[in-house]
Order: C-alpha cells, then structure tokens, then sequence
C-alpha cells in the first residue's frame, strides 16, 4: 500500500484552509491537517471553521477541485478547566468534511485529572466517528513517550492512539526501540520533520526551533527512519514543517514543495 502524506497546517500556518489545500494539491499532498480550533496564540489565523461559514464554503469547494481531503483536525489541548464541549464544533465540521481523527496534547501537570479528561474527549470525539491521536511535546506537560503511554494505558479506548512527532521523540530521548512496546494499532500517523542534533535546555528555545526553525528531511541530525521503521508501513506522513525564514524566501507553495520532496526522497532512501 502506497504510503499517503498530509499537510499539517503548521507547515504554513499563515495559509488560510482554503488556500492550504489548493497548495498541498499543486505539491502532491492527499490531505492536509488543518487547525480548526482557534488556540489565541500570536501571529496564528482564526481558522475555525464552525464559526465562518463563508470560509466553511470555500474549503469545501477547494476540497472538490483538487480532491485534497481532510487528514486530522486540530489542536484540542487539555488544560486546567478545559471545557470539552467547546471542541465540538470543530469534531462535527471536521467529521463531515471526513476527517478521520483528531490531534490532541496535554498541558496541565494534574495526572488524575489528564487521564480522566483524555478518556472523555475520545468518547466525545466517538460520537462523530473521530480517533484521538495523543501527541507528546516537548514544551507541555505531558512531554515524553513514558508520560504519553500511560495515558493511553490509564484511558483504553478503541479510538485513541499515539501520534510521533520525530522532532519531539528526538528532543525526549525516545530510543527507536521503545516504540516497538506500543500497539501497532495506536499509530495511525507521524510528524515529520529534520531538525539539529542539539537539544535545547529551556522552553523558549524548544519552542523557536519548534515552531518556526524545522529543517526538510535529511538537512538535519535525527535518526527519523530509525522511528517510522518501527510504526506500521502503511501509516500516514504528516509533514509538519515549519520555517518561517524558508516560507518567506520561496513563498508558502514553494516551501510545502520543498518539504514534501525532501521527504519522499528521504524515505524512499531508507526503504521507508
């Protein structure tokens, strides 16, 4: 089965959904990932869709011109008072757009709390026919496979899995060999990018070359193909690949281009 590659909307986050898609078709993408909830974070667009019909439309006639689908939705975070509800929206627009899951991180150091509210997303996300995939940062709380495992254990639902961003495995020390303990069910898709061998020692630096430094595949120093060897062959690319510096070099078009070549020739490199 050939393996498929989405579009994750940090890539090009500036990119409103519509014109997301019209740049991942002209690249070769079969989906993109688009942020449809609205985090309030600087320099981020509002993106959801729920609440702007018009851009609603429009990403649903870029969808039908290009047959560029819905990969993933993001991002709904668990924080401290998180109302889950207010995701719903975001899980029914998405889920009739035919999204498949749903990107989901942790940032409140509570435990018991966490893991009781992960397992009521993935219900909630169950009801649109949704999967949650649990990604682990480097700058959350829930920042290493060991603390994402456990949730996943503590949670047991049909529709959760582990979504590996091979910056953070790297940034966490996650040793390739460690994946092989999961479930091959719980992958379902993966981050890709490049990035320096060096592992910063504060937030602030994790965040800059996490949000706007990444490096196309093979420009950097992490072992990628040493964790996408131990998923499923058949999991899903989803190349997320910020540069600010690059997107205003070339364009947002031609950097997706860039990032998307770089990965094909990578994995088609390592036999991947």
């Amino acid at each position: 089965m050939e393996r498929k590659f989405s579009l994750a909307h940090l890539t090009a986050l500036r990119c409103p959904t519509p014109e997301l898609i019209y740049i991942a078709a002209m690249a070769g993408y079969d989906y993109v990932s688009p942020r449809l909830v609205n985090l309030g974070v600087a320099g981020e667009g509002n993106y959801d869709l729920a609440s702007q019909p018009q851009l609603l439309a429009q990403t649903k006639r870029a969808m039908e011109a290009t047959g560029v689908g819905i990969h993933d939705i993001e991002l709904m975070r668990i924080l401290d008072g998180v109302d889950l509800h207010s995701y719903e929206p975001a899980m029914e627009v998405g889920a009739s757009l035919g999204a498949k899951f749903v990107l989901s991180s942790i940032w409140t150091s509570n435990k018991p709390y966490y893991i009781e509210k992960f397992g009521e997303l993935c219900d909630l996300a169950a009801k649109y026919g949704l999967g949650v995939q649990l990604e682990f940062v480097t700058w959350a709380s829930v920042n290493t496979l060991t603390l994402a495992k456990e949730v996943l254990v503590g949670v047991n639902r049909s529709n959760m899995g582990l979504m590996v961003d091979t910056l953070h495995a790297h940034r966490s020390r996650v040793k390739p060999e460690e994946l092989e303990s999961c479930p091959p069910e719980w992958f379902n898709f993966f981050h890709l990018c490049d990035g320096p061998a060096a592992i910063p020692d504060t937030s602030e630096e994790l965040i800059i070359i996490g949000r706007d430094a990444r490096r196309y595949c093979g420009e950097g120093a992490i072992d990628m193909a040493a964790y996408i060897s131990r998923m499923p062959k058949n999991t899903t690319c989803s190349i997320e690949l910020p540069h600010l510096a690059n997107a205003a070099e070339f364009g947002y078009a031609e950097h997706v281009r860039r990032c998307i070549a770089s990965a094909k020739d990578y994995l088609k490199k390592h036999d991947l």
